[in-house]
């Protein structure tokens, strides 16, 4: 097995919302804000070669929204593209064999699907990967509650309805030796995230469970949190767990830091440990 950080770009979200009831004095420490308090965050995909497999966990949001979209999310591709990081290594879209979706955010899933322009539609941009969905996600972001319906986008889930290529998998499913699902409820309902053993280690993808290192503490919870209460109940076991065995964080939404371990401070809560690349375990 082998491990790469897929760096798909960059936007920016209202850092108030990112950190729910966390005063800005603190959060802006380890999240800095612009002029209208948007914090930098990344679209942080990971890529599993394993095998004959080759297994990309999200792929960002993709480049087929307008001028308007990209102005209210600032978003930058100028440096960083899922395309420019897979040619990197030597791979290219078409080399994907399994998609693995934490879940179906627009920031999180708009890679999966492009705009056609010879034939007007929205096409698979994977076209020889199956993608991995929870069924319960799948049929939540395809009826969604007012408040979360803006993260959901036909162009991302209609294409991927029709090809044939969609996998509704159901709880901790076995889909690969060494890669585990923790099934989240908090965020959005049944959000996955891999739990990989690499190399005698155990690394997980926190997607938005602990979109970066800034989130580690217990109470700082997003105020995009379908269920925060939620969050809390099953942040806590996942941060308990990471300190005793030493697990590795791999942020996805962090410009900053690309992993970490967790520690516990000198007032007996939960902090960001050693900071570290991916390529450097």
């Amino acid at each position: 097995m082998k491990l790469h950080s897929i760096e798909t770009g960059l936007f920016r979200l209202d850092g108030g919302a990112m950190f729910g009831v966390v005063p800005k004095t603190i959060w802006q420490k380890t999240n800095p804000a612009n002029e209208n308090n948007l914090i930098l965050l990344n679209m942080r995909a990971l890529l599993i070669e394993y095998n004959n497999s080759l297994v990309l966990v999200d792929n960002g949001l993709g480049h087929k929204y307008n001028d308007k979209f990209k102005q209210i999310y600032a978003i930058e591709h100028e440096v960083h593209t899922l395309d420019k990081s897979l040619k990197k290594l030597g791979f290219s879209r078409d080399d994907i064999t399994d998609v693995l979706l934490t879940h179906l955010h627009f920031d999180h899933c708009g890679g999966s699907t492009e705009w056609n322009a010879e034939k007007n539609r929205y096409e698979v941009a994977f076209k020889n990967a199956k993608f991995y969905v929870q069924k319960s996600h799948w049929e939540w972001a395809n009826k969604p509650n007012a408040r979360e319906k803006s993260s959901f986008f036909a162009e991302n889930l209609q294409p991927l309805a029709e090809s044939g290529q969609l996998e509704l998998v159901e709880g901790n499913v076995p889909l690969f030796e060494n890669i585990q699902l923790l099934i989240m409820n908090g965020h959005t309902s049944a959000m996955q995230l891999p739990l990989i053993t690499y190399k005698g280690k155990k690394i997980l993808y926190t997607a938005d469970l602990i979109p970066t290192h800034g989130h580690v503490p217990l109470p700082y919870v997003m105020g995009y949190d379908m269920f925060p209460l939620t969050t809390l109940q099953e942040k806590e076991p996942v941060l308990q767990q990471a300190h005793k065995e030493n697990w590795i964080f791999f942020y996805e939404h962090d410009p900053y830091t690309e992993c970490s371990t967790v520690k516990i401070n000198e007032k007996g809560g939960f902090v960001c440990g050693e900071k570290f690349k991916l390529n450097e375990l």
